[in-house]
């Protein structure tokens, strides 16, 4: 067996709306036009959306930080990366990114939300400090293949990081 090893140089800026016509891989055409919201929220200074982007400077993962779910604390959330890419350290590098622009505006701790049924992100968060806090009920409207929406209902656990 033949190991290649691939180096990808990172940058991490703001998502655009221009950026969304590449990032079918993390949802539907609904969660797209989802994420073009909080574009505009982004615009208002309530949230940041970030990208990670080679050098091709095309996405290959996204996520926010919205402000205003808790006050103090930066919540974590919509963290995607492209499903080819996953468990190479982007997401790593989204979320160190994200923990940043919450330091920068003089906060404190960092939250989010994950789903129990994602043991994979689960064991990620940890790595990167996370700690459980408990759990809560969550929901969404998501599109099914045929189109449709329709109510996904999950659990997840609340994680919960101090920054330094």
């Amino acid at each position: 067996m033949k190991v290649i090893s691939v180096v990808l140089e990172l940058s991490v800026r703001d998502l655009t709306h221009a950026d969304l016509a590449s990032c079918g891989w993390s949802g539907s055409e609904h969660h797209l036009a989802g994420v073009a919201r909080q574009l505009e929220r982004a615009r208002l200074g309530e949230v940041d959306y970030l990208a990670v982007c080679p050098k091709t400077d095309i996405p290959v993962a996204k996520g926010g930080v919205d402000y205003r779910v808790k006050e103090g604390v930066g919540t974590l959330w919509q963290l995607a990366v492209h499903p080819a890419l996953q468990s190479c350290g982007i997401g790593t590098v989204l979320i160190e990114a994200a923990e940043l622009r919450i330091r920068n505006r003089g906060l404190l701790h960092a939250e989010l939300g994950v789903e129990e049924s994602n043991p994979r992100a689960r064991a990620l968060y940890e790595r990167l400090g996370y700690v459980a806090q408990g759990c809560r009920p969550d929901a969404w409207i998501e599109q099914a293949p045929d189109g449709s929406l329709r109510r996904h209902e999950t659990m997840c656990t609340v994680m919960r990081k101090q920054l330094s």
